[in-house]
């Protein structure tokens, strides 16, 4: 496990709430790359992809925060200062897209094809 090269990473130090959430965050990449691919264990070439999956996930995941993620803004008005927000996920066509905290997973797809096996 790369645990400790992840808490590294992402700056990690003596906080056992962050090292928790890390850990989460890892073992979830690891957990996605292997459904994916549809294999029982991460290959060393997909080592350093499963650590920059957890990163991203750990950033984009909000964890320890008890406030939901918001979306984009959906519209502003200035006379007493209102905003609203899309929600964070809409639908599932669009949900990558609207959500730039999640559109990380398509960028990690051709580097996972390469170990992808088919499937039926």
């Amino acid at each position: 496990m790369s645990i400790p090269k992840l808490k590294v990473l992402l700056g990690i130090q003596d906080d056992e709430s962050k090292e928790y959430q890390a850990e989460f965050a890892y073992e979830q990449a690891e957990e996605m790359v292997k459904n994916y691919c549809r294999i029982d264990r991460v290959p060393t070439g997909l080592s350093n992809v499963v650590l920059s999956m957890a990163i991203d996930l750990y950033r984009a995941g909000n964890f320890g925060s008890e406030a939901p993620a918001t979306g984009a803004v959906q519209s502003i008005s200035e006379g007493d200062i209102e905003v609203a927000f899309r929600p964070a996920v809409s639908t599932a066509e669009n949900r990558y897209m609207e959500n730039p905290g999640m559109a990380f997973l398509k960028n990690y797809v051709a580097q996972l094809d390469r170990y992808r096996k088919a499937g039926w």
